[in-house]
């Protein structure tokens, strides 16, 4: 991995491949390697002819830590993934986000819209705006002392998660606090470029893609069949119509 600094914290990327640069943005308690290079992503899209930059987001992998809950605002993260822009001077990116990543991918469409070329929201739909529900038994989930006493099962996958991918756990029950804010829809009807919007049909956690891809100029939604939350993520219908999407909106 290489490194830059911005806004006080050591933030890790990858580079790879040339061509149009396409940003990955991972979701909550993962990491890049995980969220892209595990399930091929980066190869995919570095086959594809493309330049593959993947952040390590503050308080995850090996980007630098805090358990101070105003550090991981949406905007703080988004304003990150521009500075990584700036860094590599690159003036502008294809941006693709899964989950929280996607939420982040928003903000930075919102608050830094002339360096994103296109936007890809996978794993995260309707939720964008109305929310993904109560997630605050997965904080107190990656508090707890002995994970045996975890009875919530979603926050039970979240907390075995972020053991394995042997995460901060302080870090991220901050992370969770504050990086959860909805967008508007007249915020999401202000994002005028390509979008897509990809979830999976068994995903319990994003929200409708089609109702979210609405509120959008220039969006449109792909259900992957059969998927959940964390499996849609590998998918090769997932991997095909990004692929498609991307060949039609050359920067």
């Amino acid at each position: 991995m290489q490194f830059f600094t911005h806004d006080g914290f050591e933030l890790g990327y990858i580079d790879e491949g040339a061509g149009d640069p396409v940003l990955l943005i991972h979701g909550f308690a993962s990491n890049h390697f995980v969220n892209w290079v595990s399930p091929g992503w980066v190869k995919t899209l570095r086959d594809a002819g493309y330049r593959v930059v993947a952040i390590d987001n503050r308080g995850h992998g090996r980007s630098a830590k805090s358990h101070d809950p105003a550090d991981y605002t949406s905007a703080a993260m988004a304003a990150d993934a521009a500075a990584l822009l700036d860094h590599l001077g690159l003036p502008r990116a294809h941006v693709m986000g899964y989950s929280m990543g996607a939420r982040i991918a928003a903000f930075l469409a919102l608050g830094h819209g002339d360096r994103v070329a296109s936007l890809v929201f996978g794993g995260l739909g309707m939720g964008m705006v109305e929310g993904v529900g109560a997630w605050d038994t997965i904080a107190e989930a990656l508090l707890a002392e002995d994970p045996g006493t975890v009875a919530d099962a979603r926050a039970r996958a979240f907390r075995s998660f972020a053991d394995q991918t042997k995460s901060d756990r302080r870090a991220l029950a901050a992370c969770i606090e504050t990086s959860r804010e909805l967008i508007a829809p007249d915020a999401m009807a202000r994002i005028a470029g390509p979008a897509l919007v990809v979830v999976g049909t068994a995903d319990d956690i994003a929200g409708d893609p089609q109702r979210l891809a609405a509120l959008m100029p220039d969006a449109r939604a792909v259900a992957v069949p059969g998927r959940d939350h964390m499996l849609t993520v590998g998918d090769k219908a997932f991997k095909a119509a990004v692929l498609d999407f991307l060949e039609e909106h050359p920067l």
